[in-house]
């Protein structure tokens, strides 16, 4: 990989997480409400109390540049404030606690969709026209179409309510004691699976079908045709030229729709009550807690920034005509 290409990339990337920082800064603070209000729960505030809190958060500073200089340095230096909600409790350290269970979450839907959902539109775009095309394109399609509370809402239907495999909440029983590990991991597994279910079956759909739309360009190239002169068989040809060649778009298409899978995974999670970044967000939302919304935003915002470089250095070792 040239060395422009990638210096090119990284200066990109990081003017993009600086403007992200500062919209991160505006945003927020254009929003109704007064944070002095929220840390203190009492709309009966006597001035000089106001005043006093309004000092200690440096909320008595002019907003340009003396309350943004000191949020950017603060924010590069790893400093993201102190929570509301959570009574003054450091917003990476509330973060932390939520960060790892949506990683899980979304880390193993993702691996799931992509195994499956690349599988069944290849072999669709290969058999195009056929049942296994119309069948797979027909089941891709509304998964695609579904919201993924809604998913939720029907599993937990049929597997939680009706079938009573699984529990309808949480990661783990409340106040709950395991007598061994293993005990532990399998309770684990089991409220783990419908919030598993429902992100990888969002993702499969949209998946597929562009793997589809892939595989079905590829079928008229030049060495699809050689390789089918040559007498490879079908399975040789899909497997070692069209698909890997239909990869091409797809690397960058996963990274761009992590921005999308992260807010899925919100809504999985509230159905679900699952305890990470999503239902951080929303008891964040509901109490103004302006410091964790800031650090989720910025954290989502930064995650997708580094994915989209991760693709394009990627793809331009997968394809070198883009670093020119």
């Amino acid at each position: 990989m040239g060395g422009r290409y990638l210096i090119r990339k990284l200066v990109q990337s990081f003017l993009t997480i600086v403007a992200i920082v500062l919209l991160n800064f505006l945003l927020f603070r254009m929003m109704p409400g007064s944070p002095e209000r929220v840390l203190l729960r009492n709309p009966y505030l006597t001035a000089e109390k106001i005043d006093q809190v309004r000092h200690a958060w440096g909320l008595d500073k002019p907003l340009i540049p003396d309350q943004l200089v000191a949020y950017v340095g603060a924010t590069f230096s790893g400093d993201l404030g102190y929570s509301l909600k959570f009574r003054g409790t450091p917003v990476t350290e509330v973060i932390g606690q939520r960060f790892w269970p949506t990683i899980l979450l979304i880390g193993a839907g993702e691996v799931i969709a992509i195994v499956v959902g690349l599988a069944i539109g290849s072999y669709a775009g290969w058999r195009r026209g056929g049942l296994a095309d119309r069948l797979g394109s027909g089941i891709s399609l509304i998964l695609y179409s579904m919201p993924y509370f809604v998913i939720g809402m029907a599993l937990i239907m049929i597997f939680a309510i009706s079938l009573h495999w699984f529990p309808t909440s949480g990661m783990l029983e409340p106040a709950a004691r395991y007598a061994t590990p293993w005990d532990r991991i399998f309770a684990f597994g089991a409220h783990f699976i419908l919030p598993l279910t429902t992100v990888s079956l969002g993702l499969i759909g949209g998946y597929s079908i562009i793997m589809r739309s892939a595989i079905i360009e590829t079928r008229s190239e030049d060495y699809v045709t050689t390789a089918r002169a040559k007498g490879l068989s079908d399975a040789r040809i899909l497997r070692s030229h069209a698909f890997p060649n239909a990869l091409l778009p797809m690397v960058t298409i996963i990274a761009i729709n992590l921005g999308y899978v992260v807010a899925g995974a919100i809504t999985a999670e509230v159905v679900f009550n699952w305890p990470g970044i999503g239902t951080l967000t929303v008891t964040a939302l509901s109490s103004r807690d302006y410091p964790v919304l800031e650090g989720v935003f910025l954290l989502l915002s930064i995650t997708v920034v580094i994915a989209n470089l991760v693709a394009d250095l990627v793809y331009g070792i997968l394809d070198p005509r883009v670093r020119s």
